[in-house]
């Protein structure tokens, strides 16, 4: 404000006076603020001198204080190295003294043995000594001998050998006999033991299956509608399943007879499900025989399963699996195949075990052991064989392979279940009530009656019936005419004269059956 009071006063005095006054005024101004500039530079250089120095004094301080940190840190660390090389020091003292006296052991120790060996020579050159006076007394008494023998030294010797080595053999002969009988009754003992405790501990009853299964009905009336009218039913129902059905006086009860216990099977559980239905008729009856046959062959692999699961068998094929459900509907000289077949496996791992083996491989083998009976298609090679083929077929254990081959001696035997597995397969065979080998004939004698049926041509299905007394042929309607059906007849009958021998008479019964069918839509 006075700066521009001071311009104003100068222009109104330039106005008024003229030029010169207001020249003075502005230099006037002009020091001032020079005089005003100069004092505020001393200031703010005063103020710099002053921060400068505190900045100075602060530096020096931290710097102090750094030096001091440093020193004592120095301090510190010369302070632990002069104490690690002062118990180095003593490390090393007392290392000093105590190999000066291991040193100083060691030489009284070298002395001694100095000593101990200063002895044994002596004590060595007085044995020698002693050794020389004995050898000049055995030699003379030698010569005595010599003399008084007759012998040599050498010749004597010899002779004293011999009779020594005659000795030690006589001696070695009779323990060895000794040691062989022991062995030879040990191990029959223990062969009996093993035997003995594995039947035990694996004994099962055994029931010798018959041809005959008996169906109970709630009533008597029911036996009218299996009849059917004029035996419609029970013609449509044989013809269906491959059996007899006998419907007699025998109270709240049809007998089923067949030598094939698959059939007889289908043929009760059609029944029950026809009489539990109520309708009884040929169509109806071979339907419900149809869904029977495809049930039992689920039932087949069932069983199968179930059976290899409650002996702890894992790993098998689903085909060798189902011929061990086929097992159940299979018999062997009258015993059931697959209770034979489940003893066998037990008395096998139980022997195996017993003896060290391998008690999972041996249980393997004697479930498998049979499982060439059961297989449907007909061959030329024996069962055994045949089961061995079809267990490396299926990529069984090379030992399993060999133990089922090799339990009827058809091959060499190349591992030690197979004599277990043979051992154990006559041991089930061997008991009592266990087998019947007439019922097994009697079996295989109808299968083969009705496979020479089945070899004509035109044969649709071919059924033994009453015990092997009738045969029930049945033919293709399209491919066998009436007169064609009665020289069929005749023709199985003169084959069946020829070729198999049986008791009686067989009558061959050829059926022939037309059907219409259609349907209304």
């Amino acid at each position: 404000m006075g700066e521009t009071l001071y311009i104003i006063l100068a222009a109104v005095v330039g106005l008024a006076a003229g030029g010169g006054l207001a020249s003075v005024l502005i230099k006037g101004k002009n020091k001032k603020l020079e005089e005003e500039t100069r004092e505020k530079a001393k200031a703010i250089l005063r103020e710099a001198e002053i921060n400068a120095e505190s900045i100075k004094k602060d530096r020096i301080l931290e710097a102090k204080e750094q030096f001091l940190k440093m020193k004592a840190d120095f301090d510190e660390e010369s302070s632990k190295k002069k104490n690690l090389l002062i118990s180095n020091e003593n490390k090393l003292k007392q290392r000093e003294q105590h190999l000066s006296k291991e040193l100083e052991r060691t030489k009284r120790k070298e002395a001694e043995l100095d000593s101990a060996k200063e002895n044994l020579q002596a004590q060595l050159h007085a044995v020698q000594v002693k050794k020389e006076e004995l050898d000049k007394v055995t030699n003379k008494r030698i010569a005595d001998l010599e003399k008084v023998a007759g012998l040599t030294r050498e010749e004597a010797r010899d002779e004293l050998i011999n009779m020594l080595t005659e000795e030690a053999q006589s001696k070695a002969s009779s323990q060895i006999k000794d040691i062989l009988d022991e062995a030879k009754l040990t191990a029959t003992k223990q062969a009996k033991k093993i035997v003995l405790d594995t039947i035990q501990r694996t004994a099962t009853e055994h029931a010798v299956e018959n041809c005959v299964s008996v169906f109970n009905i709630e009533s008597d009336d029911i036996k009218g509608k299996v009849i059917g009218r004029e035996g419609r039913n029970i013609r449509a129902l044989e013809a269906a399943t491959g059996v007899e059905i006998v419907v007699d006086d025998t109270p709240e009860a049809i007998i089923i007879s067949g030598f094939d216990p698959v059939r007889r099977e289908v043929a009760r559980l059609a029944l029950h499900r026809l009489v539990q239905d109520g309708r009884i008729h040929p169509a109806r009856i071979e339907e419900v025989v149809a869904k029977t046959q495809k049930n039992i062959n689920e039932e087949i692999m069932e069983i199968g399963e179930r059976t290899c699961i409650d002996l702890g068998i894992h790993g098998v094929h689903p085909e060798l699996i189902k011929m061990v459900g086929r097992m159940r509907f299979r018999s062997s000289y009258g015993q059931n195949l697959l209770q034979h077949s489940r003893e066998v496996a037990n008395l096998s791992a139980t022997m195996a075990a017993e003896m060290g083996l391998n008690a999972k491989l041996a249980k393997r083998a004697g479930l498998l052991h049979d499982i060439g009976k059961v297989w449907p298609e007909e061959q030329e090679l024996p069962h055994a064989v045949l089961g061995m083929e079809l267990a490396k077929r299926y990529k069984e254990h090379p030992e399993v392979c060999n133990a089922i081959g090799a339990h009827h001696d058809e091959i060499e035997m190349t591992s030690m279940i197979s004599p277990i597995v043979q051992a154990s397969d006559a041991i089930s065979g061997a008991r009592p009530g266990a087998r019947r080998e007439i019922m097994d004939s009697y079996i295989k004698r109808l299968k083969d009656l009705e496979n020479l049926a089945l070899s004509f041509d035109g044969v649709n299905k071919c059924f033994a019936m009453q015990a092997g007394r009738e045969l029930r042929v049945i033919v293709d309607a399209d491919n066998v005419d009436d007169s064609t059906a009665g020289q069929l007849s005749f023709d199985i009958s003169q084959k069946i004269e020829k070729e198999m021998q049986y008791p009686g008479q067989i009558k061959i019964t050829v059926i022939r059956e037309m059907r219409a069918v259609n349907y209304a839509r």
